[in-house]
């Protein structure tokens, strides 16, 4: 049964927040979740409490409903924040619609807040069946989890164990007012045929399908959190072993070690790498990786994600930005001390005491041609790129490497290797020259 003491059980693991979010659309779910917070809000200290309602602009009376939730916010003295959203024409409506809501609330959310949202145990229900019908994956049948990380704070479902009769005596009990969705009626949307059609349907036919389903969707729950404690276990493994101070922040994978795993555990701890990092890899896309991983090993394969780049080299399967922009070739260093290297290339650190601020401007980054060639201390003249093959250096950095030049005479690579002709001349001089690179 739903009661004010049920709700703060949900909640205590969050009643440190610095503030606590209420996503109001104005609908019965969320209207209860709002007068059962207020309650409770009067019997126990909590954290500050704000409503979030978001404009769609998807329908006549949307306006309406706005004005609904700002007069039970005000009645209730919760303050309301309303966003407005502007959705593309498309098939997506529904997807373009979330993203938009979850958008808007992640802008308003500060470090450690909690968006309460009012879930109810049909919704988990209608989302466990519309990801069957879609071929989800183990995570998709676990299906809505009561909490997880949004942004910079964190999203909580407190009702997610209840059933919406229960809401409803709630909100006739307290006499609540709210608003009605067409939509939620409007069989051309997923979510609406599932709840009026296809749901009621299979109740006839197996009435405890509600128990079946949410038992089914807790196994799997259980299931994903031992598959994940083993993808950690590998991932710590197979990210280890990497001491260049170049590279040692870039997350990586050891390639000998993925292929030494079965073919479930080394997909297991892929998903598991690239959800870390904020990645997500579909099937397809991850298949496709599978056969890059089992070419030759001499082949250098990239594969394009929305959120990176996935590429082979050097032994390790490494994540990437997007793109890199060309880097500023002829960058002046200026001054000693930090210079930031653009675009967004790390820094190099600079220590050069002896220099003049006039000679100080002869000093430039560049970055590579090809044909650099440069002598070390005790070592023949050598090409850079015979020295970066020599470190083992993948071929994706390489061309991020700043060269420093003083005079058109290459000084430095990277504050790694440095010219002996220099050195000598400059012996006894306090000077040093370190590259930082971005992650």
């Amino acid at each position: 049964m739903f009661s004010t003491q049920e709700l703060l059980r949900q909640l205590l693991p969050c009643t440190d927040a610095p503030t606590w979010w209420l996503g109001l659309s104005g609908g019965m779910d969320s209207m209860v979740l709002l007068d059962a917070l207020v309650d409770l809000g009067r019997e126990h200290p909590l954290p500050p409490l704000r409503a979030i309602h978001v404009h769609h602009g998807l329908h006549p009376d949307a306006d309406s409903w706005t004005e609904h939730c700002v007069r039970e916010c005000e009645a209730r003295q919760v303050p309301l924040t309303v966003e407005r959203v502007q959705l593309a024409a498309g098939a997506s409506i529904e997807a373009q619609a979330r993203d938009a809501r979850y958008a808007a609330f992640a802008r308003h959310m500060d470090t450690s807040d909690c968006l309460l949202l009012a879930h109810h145990c049909e919704d988990q229900l209608e989302t466990l069946l519309f990801r069957m019908l879609r071929g989800t994956g183990l995570r998709g049948l676990a299906g809505m989890p009561a909490s997880r990380i949004l942004d910079r704070g964190k999203l909580i479902r407190p009702l997610l164990d209840q059933p919406r009769s229960e809401l409803q005596l709630w909100a006739r009990g307290r006499e609540l007012t709210w608003v009605e969705d067409p939509a939620n009626h409007d069989p051309r949307f997923a979510r609406s045929a599932l709840r009026h059609n296809l749901l009621p349907t299979l109740r006839q036919g197996w009435p405890a399908i509600d128990n079946s389903l949410l038992t089914l969707a807790r196994h799997v729950r259980e299931a994903n959190e031992v598959l994940d404690e083993r993808a950690e276990e590998d991932m710590q493994l197979l990210a280890a072993g990497l001491e260049d101070p170049w590279l040692a922040d870039r997350p990586s994978l050891s390639v000998a070690g993925l292929m030494d795993l079965s073919t479930a555990r080394r997909n297991n701890v892929l998903r598991y790498w690239l959800r870390v990092h904020g990645c997500r890899l579909s099937q397809r896309r991850l298949q496709e990786l599978d056969q890059q991983l089992h070419g030759a090993s001499d082949s250098q394969p990239v594969l394009e994600l929305e959120e990176g780049r996935l590429c082979r080299s050097s032994g390790r399967l490494w994540l990437l930005p997007v793109s890199d922009a060309p880097y500023m070739d002829g960058q002046s260093i200026q001054s000693s001390g930090k210079v930031l290297l653009t675009p967004r290339n790390g820094a190099l650190l600079v220590h050069l005491p002896a220099v003049t601020p006039d000679d100080l401007a002869e000093w430039v980054v560049r970055y590579r041609q090809g044909g650099e060639v440069i002598r070390l201390a005790g070592r023949p003249t050598q090409s850079l790129k015979h020295l970066l093959q020599e470190a083992g250096l993948p071929t994706w950095l390489r061309a991020r490497i700043p060269l420093i030049y003083h005079r058109e005479e290459l000084v430095s690579i990277g504050g790694r290797w440095n010219n002996e002709a220099y050195l000598r001349q400059h012996a006894g001089e306090d000077w040093s020259i370190r590259w930082q690179p971005s992650e």
